[in-house]
C-alpha cells in the first residue's frame, strides 16, 4: 500500500542540472530511468554556469544537481542513495547492512583509484601518465576480483554499484583512445569485460548515452587543454 510519503514523492516535480559528456550526470539519468521516474532535464555549460546552478549549488558550482520539489541535492552518489530511498521500485542498493557498506567501499574505491587515475592518465604526458596508468591497471584488478562470476555486481540486474562504475563501459575506453594508453586488456580482465558487454547492452543503458564520436572529439580538446598546462 502506498503511504503519504510515497504519493507525495510521485507528484513532486523532479529537475536534473547536467551536462551531457558527464559521467556523473548520467549516472543519475541512468537510476532514474530504470526506476521510470519523470524528470526535467536541464543542460548545463559547465565552462560558462548558469545562475540557475551557481545558486542550486553553491558549495561546489558543478554538476549534476537533483531538485525534488523544493528540496535539492548535489553530488552523485548522494543522489543516487536518495532516489533510491525516495522511489522504492527497482531497488539499487542491497538490502543486507554488510553488502550495502562494501558497496559503498568498491563505489568510492572505483571513483577515488579508477576514475581519477584513469583521468589523470589521459590528461598527463611521459612518465607521469605511465605511472597513473599502471596504478589504475592495479585497480581494475582488485574490481576484476570483485565481480568473477557475477552477470552484474548487484547479481543478476543492475544495482548501486554498476551504476555508479556504469562509466568505464563506455567512458574508459573512449580515454583509452585519446591519451593512446591501455587499461582494460580483455585478456586480463575477462569479467570486466563480460560486464561492459552486458551493462551497455541493457536497454536503459544503450538509449542514453552520448554519440562516442562527439565523446572523442570533447575528450581530447581536455585532455589537450589540461596536458599543456604548466605544472608546478
Amino acid at each position: 500500500m502506498a503511504t503519504k510519503k510515497n504519493l507525495m514523492a510521485n507528484t513532486e516535480h523532479v529537475k536534473l542540472l547536467g551536462f551531457w559528456a558527464s559521467p556523473f550526470s548520467l549516472r543519475v539519468e541512468w537510476a532514474l530511468k530504470l526506476k521510470g521516474v519523470d524528470y526535467e532535464y536541464i543542460e548545463e555549460d559547465i565552462f560558462n554556469k548558469s545562475s540557475q546552478l551557481l545558486e542550486l549549488n553553491p558549495v561546489h558550482k558543478l554538476v549534476p544537481v537533483f531538485v525534488h520539489g523544493e528540496k535539492v541535492i548535489a553530488e552523485s552518489f548522494v543522489i543516487l542513495e536518495y532516489i533510491d530511498e525516495t522511489w522504492k521500485q527497482c531497488p539499487l542498493m542491497p538490502q543486507d547492512p554488510h553488502e550495502r557498506a562494501m558497496t559503498r567501499f568498491w563505489t568510492k574505491f572505483a571513483e577515488e583509484k579508477i576514475l581519477f587515475g584513469a583521468w589523470k592518465s589521459m590528461c598527463s604526458l611521459g612518465e607521469e601518465k605511465e605511472k597513473a596508468a599502471k596504478l589504475t591497471v592495479d585497480a581494475v584488478e582488485k574490481i576484476e576480483e570483485e565481480l568473477k562470476g557475477k552477470r552484474f555486481f548487484g547479481g543478476e540486474s543492475i544495482g548501486y554499484l554498476d551504476i555508479a562504475v556504469g562509466w568505464m563501459s563506455y567512458w574508459l575506453p573512449i580515454w583509452e583512445e585519446v591519451g593512446s594508453m591501455k587499461i582494460l586488456d580483455p585478456l586480463q580482465f575477462p569479467a570486466l569485460t563480460s560486464w561492459m558487454k552486458n551493462f551497455l547492452e541493457h536497454p536503459v543503458i544503450k538509449e542514453n548515452l552520448p554519440p562516442r564520436d562527439k565523446m572523442i572529439i570533447y575528450f581530447q580538446k581536455r585532455s589537450q587543454e589540461l596536458s599543456s598546462r604548466p605544472r608546478g
